[in-house]
């Protein structure tokens, strides 16, 4: 079977949505290498190849001066045209969209990984939100299958773009293999030195933007001696933070870091002592996956989907109330055998989003289609 997907976030979004796309390739094409996989990217990319892929992948790009020109358009429409001759069974969207004008043979499959612009307007401008609503709202209609990353994400998806139910699957999406692989003494040392990362800290992973709630951190931490490590794109919320540590002398506690390898990401997630996650919304929330299965405590946020992420043995918090947040850290700083018992029963539930699973998944959706 000849599978087609929206390149474009694989080669070229360094965080969530290139993530996920880099991921559930290498998953099926690892796990159901009978499949040939084709991503169309409109333009090359000199961040991510396909030399760690098998060869059932293939990047697919604009040929002619008109489409290099206009990559946007190409991939909107005239990717289309493309698509009619090479003879797929499937196209899938993996970021909310898909092209216009696919032929009807051709079975549409579209990932949509939460409607946080529609939640939370506030937060986009009129004309992105107008253009999401547009984008989304064709590709879940026209295609053959809706793909939510989280049992929330399904229900905004009946909720605010009226699909049935039935049209909706959740499949849940799993995580990088480095953060479950073991590092050496060696190699923990030479990053802990690097980094000149304290003894025990406090771990926080996600874009410094207001959704993520980093503030709410910092205020739990004020008047602490506890030690603050950050890992994220600043945006202009940085701003807001910035004067808030200054304000309150927290320069010393709080260690931002950036251009990391995935790597010494991994050996911060596995040394830290707890991670925090007091987002006020989310589609699903990987960096929790990536602490669960780095054996590492969590603490993140009541509602939305974060417990389907985090499962029973993580600790959840009203993420507006910084008072919460500083009594769950300091029941976890000062209490190692809590932090013990969480760490395994965290690890052991992160498994059901091993990759066998993810792919099995997958497998069950596209044979289902054709």
């Amino acid at each position: 079977m000849r599978i087609g997907f929206d390149g474009k976030r694989f080669f070229h979004n360094n965080t969530g949505l290139g993530n996920y796309s880099r991921s559930l390739i290498k998953v099926v094409s690892e796990y159901l290498p009978e499949n040939e996989y084709l991503l169309y990217n409109p333009k090359k990319s000199s961040n991510y190849k396909l030399t760690n892929f098998n060869k059932s992948v293939i990047e697919v790009n604009p040929e002619n001066y008109f489409s290099k020109k206009l990559k946007s358009l190409w991939r909107l429409y005239f990717v289309s045209n493309k698509i009619k001759k090479q003879n797929l069974a499937i196209y899938h969207g993996l970021s909310g969209e898909i092209p216009l004008g696919l032929p009807n043979n051709i079975k549409k499959v579209v990932t949509i990984h939460d409607l946080i612009f529609v939640r939370y307007p506030n937060l986009y401008s009129y004309f992105d939100r107008k253009i999401h609503f547009l984008k989304f709202k064709y590709a879940a209609k026209k295609s053959d299958a809706v793909v939510a990353i989280s049992q929330q994400t399904k229900n905004d998806i009946v909720s605010f773009l009226a699909i049935n139910e039935d049209k909706i699957k959740v499949i849940y999406q799993g995580c990088n293999a480095v953060f479950k692989q073991t590092f050496t003494e060696d190699q923990i040392k030479v990053t802990l030195i690097k980094y000149n990362l304290p003894e025990n800290y406090i771990l926080n992973v996600g874009t410094i933007e207001k959704r993520k709630n980093l503030l709410t951190v910092l205020k739990s931490i004020t008047n602490t001696n506890k030690n603050l490590v950050v890992i994220g794109k600043k945006t202009d919320y940085f701003n807001e933070i910035w004067t808030y540590i200054i304000s309150n002398n927290l320069e010393k506690q709080v260690l931002f870091l950036k251009n990391l390898s995935l790597e010494e990401m991994a050996i911060i997630y596995q040394k830290a002592t707890l991670f925090v996650y007091p987002s006020i919304f989310e589609g699903f929330g990987i960096p929790i996956i990536e602490a669960l299965y780095s054996k590492t405590p969590v603490i993140t946020s009541t509602g939305s989907c974060f417990s389907e992420a985090g499962g029973n043995d993580s600790i959840y918090i009203n993420p507006e109330s910084s008072e919460d947040l500083r009594k769950a850290i300091d029941l976890l700083w000062e209490n190692p055998s809590k932090r013990n018992e969480m760490q395994e029963k965290g690890f052991e539930f992160v498994q059901k989003f091993n990759d066998e699973t993810i792919a099995k998944n997958w497998n069950e959706l596209y044979q289902s289609l054709v």
